[in-house]
């Protein structure tokens, strides 16, 4: 399957899905990361540094990534930045998107969210000037990216208990923002207990929660932990 997680700045799809990426992969899909912006400026880190970092995540994860060029701390819900965005999941024949969960504190984060949503139904127009033949994801997941100091209540949680120990190498790959910025230090270690608390509500060692408007289905009962 052909996925596309937009993320609004690197780090946030490792830090809220980094597990599930690892273990998509590994499973042979094919997982294309959208950073919105650079995420720059920041305090410890350039452009240059950041896309440095993000290319080590992806050798950590095994995903791919591209760049849609959007200003950092001015990302705004526009046709324009719609009809971009729809063009990539065009090329890369997206059946399936990952996208912030709604309910934010970042105004980047919110309006990333509502791009991408809007997006996924532009991808499907005809007749229209965006690259590309027309193709509509049949699924969007929101995973939790969230600046907010609470997480609205999921709508189910993925084992990542083997790919773990992967997220966090990747998470640690943002040198700049997570171990040269003091503020974020304990990032890391949060994002993991968090992981682990999700897991001990499936019986597992660690797991990341997401959230759907749309009814997800089961093809199996088996498919339940």
């Amino acid at each position: 399957m052909n996925i596309v997680v937009v993320a609004p700045h690197p780090d946030d799809a490792e830090l809220g899905m980094g597990g599930t990426v690892a273990r998509l992969v590994d499973e042979g899909h094919s997982v294309l990361v959208v950073d919105m912006t650079d995420g720059e400026p920041t305090p410890k880190g350039t452009p240059e540094r950041r896309a440095r970092e993000a290319a080590a995540a992806d050798a950590i994860l095994g995903c791919t990534r591209i760049n849609l060029g959007l200003t950092n701390r001015q990302v705004e819900h526009t046709v324009a930045a719609r009809h971009a965005l729809a063009a990539v999941l065009r090329a890369h024949r997206c059946e399936m998107m990952f996208v912030p969960h709604p309910e934010d504190a970042h105004p980047d984060h919110i309006a990333a969210t509502r791009i991408a949503e809007d997006a996924r139904f532009d991808a499907k127009l005809t007749k229209s000037a965006i690259p590309g033949e027309p193709i509509h994801p049949r699924r969007l997941v929101h995973y939790f990216c969230t600046h907010l100091k609470s997480m609205p209540d999921p709508t189910f949680a993925l084992d990542i208990s083997a790919s773990r120990a992967r997220k966090r190498e990747a998470i640690l790959a943002y040198r700049s923002q997570v171990i040269d910025h003091e503020p974020n230090r304990r990032l890391p270690d949060d994002v993991d207990a968090r992981d682990r608390f999700i897991g001990t509500r499936l019986g597992v060692e660690a797991a990341e929660p997401f959230w759907c408007r749309e009814l997800p289905g089961l093809r199996s009962i088996d498919a339940l932990l």
